[in-house]
């Protein structure tokens, strides 16, 4: 970077310097070439008309007045009379530029490398009269060329070119570390530290695209990271799941193995075969309602049927309905508090399952003479119970898969300990949060937010 700037500053200042001294000299050759005119014109001025003769000595005499300037005597006809060099001219002059322009306007001027004696000059000729008739008088002063002109100032614009390379490494050296040790500073930062500031208004962009830049680079890390330990928890919950599986099916599969080895051994008595039979019959339905289950949480995340328009409200009562005489036979009130026409974006199943689970529950975990309290609004639905409750300790875990109060998973209720698991699966799916308070014997109240 350093190199690039010095060669960039080198390259801008040296063409600027070789311009400006190209323009230079074109303005200063024109401007002494205007001067050398106006200086040729005043000593035409002093020209004596009344000479009485054109000759080499006239020519001599003038030119020595004039301090050395050329002069030339030219007859009407563009004859060279005489010529203050000593020279012989045998050309016509009427053709050149300054002859002619002083035979058609009284006086000339040109510029230009004199033929005869191969010097640049600056040419001033007028038309005078005489006694022998017109004539033309030509005054001539060496000159420099532009390029020769140049040429002379070369020595000193290598000086200039000389002092510019030096003023250009001792500014990028400055400008550089102006410029890179705030983005040194900037780099060091970057490394050492999650936020990046500066104080340079130039290197602000860069800092917030640094700091965007960690921002998601560390967001990445913490999804790869919790996406990792979601993959463990998944392989933890899997196991789990068989092994909850396992011992929910193996239970009632031992029951119907042991009776049915017995029945088929003859040994038993009709009212022992009679018990046999219903136990069986019981351990089946009990295995049936395992599957049901399992298979019904699984359809929540495989369901593709869309979401529609429920009527959560009826959906409430009609389920307070067909609780009722299990409510009843367990001596429990049931406190109806649905506000009507409530409607949520789900589907019927999913509804009832969520409503069902969360009332029978609360039947179920009771106190004789206990009551529920179902209460629907527009932006929650609540179910309070007066029941058993549950400790601290199970609170968090009160929505995990096949967790009972009952750490058995049979006791006097018979669930299995899916219900709740299933219906935060379908408030997770929906978008809504379910959530629970309870004290140990006092009872619990699970409310779930649209």
């Amino acid at each position: 970077m350093k190199l690039r700037i010095l060669l960039i500053s080198i390259i801008i200042t040296f063409v600027g310097i070789l311009a400006y001294s190209f323009v230079s000299t074109e303005l200063y050759y024109e401007s002494t070439l205007a001067r050398t005119r106006e200086t040729l014109a005043v000593y035409m001025n002093v020209y004596d008309e009344e000479y009485s003769a054109l000759g080499e000595a006239e020519a001599e005499a003038f030119s020595q007045k004039l301090g050395g300037a050329r002069v030339t005597f030219i007859s009407a006809d563009g004859t060279v009379l005489a010529d203050s060099e000593d020279v012989e001219v045998n050309e016509n002059h009427l053709d050149r530029a300054e002859v002619s322009q002083a035979a058609e306007e009284g006086e000339g001027y040109a510029v230009r490398r004199s033929a005869t004696v191969g010097v640049d000059y600056v040419y001033y000729c007028r038309a005078m009269t005489g006694d022998g008739g017109a004539y033309f008088v030509r005054i001539a002063v060496p000159t420099s060329s532009e390029w020769a002109l140049y040429a002379d100032f070369l020595p000193t614009v290598a000086v200039y070119l000389v002092i510019d390379l030096l003023a250009c490494v001792l500014f990028t050296y400055v400008a550089t570390y102006f410029i890179l040790q705030p983005v040194e500073s900037l780099t060091r930062q970057a490394a050492l530290s999650k936020r990046i500031n500066t104080k340079y208004k130039e290197l602000q962009p860069i800092a917030e695209v640094l700091n965007e830049r960690n921002e998601d680079i560390e967001r990445k890390m913490n999804e790869i990271k919790e996406e990792k330990e979601l993959v463990e928890k998944a392989q933890n919950s899997k196991n789990e799941f068989i092994s909850n599986i396992t011992h929910e099916m193996n239970t009632p599969l031992t029951s119907i193995r042991g009776y049915a080895e017995l029945l088929a051994s003859g040994m038993m008595t009709k009212e022992q075969q009679d018990a046999a039979y219903k136990t069986i019959l019981k351990q089946s339905e009990r295995l049936t309602n395992l599957i049901a289950c399992i298979i019904n949480y699984n359809e929540i995340d495989n369901s593709d049927v869309p979401s529609c328009e429920v009527d959560l409200s009826k959906l409430a009562k009609e389920m307070l309905a067909v609780v009722k005489p299990e409510a009843d036979k367990r001596k429990v009130t049931l406190i109806d508090n649905v506000t009507d026409n409530v409607i949520v974006q789900s589907t019927h199943e999913r509804m009832s399952e969520m409503v069902g689970n969360l009332i029978r529950n609360a039947i179920r975990y009771n106190k004789e003479g206990g009551s529920v309290k179902v209460t629907l609004d527009i932006d929650h639905f609540e179910v309070a119970d007066t029941g058993i409750g549950i400790s601290e300790e199970n609170l968090k875990k009160v929505f995990s898969r096949f967790f009972t109060v009952d750490k058995s998973h049979s006791g006097k209720n018979g669930g299995f300990g899916l219900g709740l698991a299933m219906v935060k699966k379908i408030c997770q799916r929906e978008g809504w949060t379910i959530s629970v308070k309870s004290r140990e014997g006092k009872g619990s109240t699970f409310t779930v937010k649209f």
